[in-house]
């Protein structure tokens, strides 16, 4: 109880920042919601699953710090979630590496659709960063759906499912309001999407079982 209260202070401060513009409230609480779910991950099974979750909520917070800092450190922000992502990809694999190859087709239809709607608005000097952040986020997105349907609990299989595409909607957000169309809801619908989105996925820790060593 104590992590989700914590939490929904975080947020609701948050949210109330962003609407009077106080940024460095932002800053100071944006955090907040992502350490609580790392206190709360605490409690999940200790397996090889949830240690790397635990490095991608890590890194997620270094992300959210950099992103909402005085200046522009996009840049840095991106490559903190671009290890975040890789984290919960190696997540994904430690318990399933079946090929599905639908999901596959999917998260590539999604990573090129939305790379080839923000490459054709003009990049610049993020052209290359941005697409190793697409390829990233697409293959945890791949690995995220091929949960579905394997020996894996299926209540963790659509909680991380969930929160995949919940965290690829949030950054498919932030680069079409940043690079193609900005919009006035665009915060709000990142946040909470962003919020949603690691909350399945440091759900999807819980109910799984360590393995025995052989």
């Amino acid at each position: 109880m104590g992590w989700l209260i914590l939490a929904l202070m975080g947020a609701v401060t948050f949210l109330y920042g962003l609407s009077v513009h106080a940024a460095l409230l932002c800053l100071l609480v944006k955090p907040l919601p992502v350490l609580a779910l790392l206190g709360w991950l605490h409690d999940a099974p200790p397996t090889e699953y949830r240690r790397w979750i635990s490095l991608g909520l890590m890194f997620s917070l270094l992300g959210d710090v950099l992103l909402a800092w005085p200046g522009d450190l996009f840049v840095f922000g991106l490559g903190a979630f671009l290890i975040a992502h890789l984290a919960y990809l190696k997540a994904y694999l430690s318990d399933c590496r079946r090929l599905a190859l639908l999901p596959l087709v999917l998260a590539l239809v999604v990573g090129a659709v939305l790379l080839g709607v923000l490459i054709a608005h003009g990049l610049g000097p993020l052209l290359v960063p941005v697409i190793v952040y697409g390829l990233a986020i697409s293959a945890m997105l791949w690995r995220a759906l091929a949960r579905l349907g394997s020996d894996v609990p299926q209540r963790s299989a659509l909680l991380a499912a969930a929160g995949a595409v919940a965290f690829v909607f949030s950054d498919s957000v932030i680069g079409i309001s940043r690079f193609v169309l900005p919009f006035e809801a665009a915060p709000y619908v990142i946040i909470l999407s962003y919020w949603l989105g690691q909350w399945g996925i440091t759900a999807s820790a819980f109910g799984l079982k360590p393995r025995l060593a052989v």
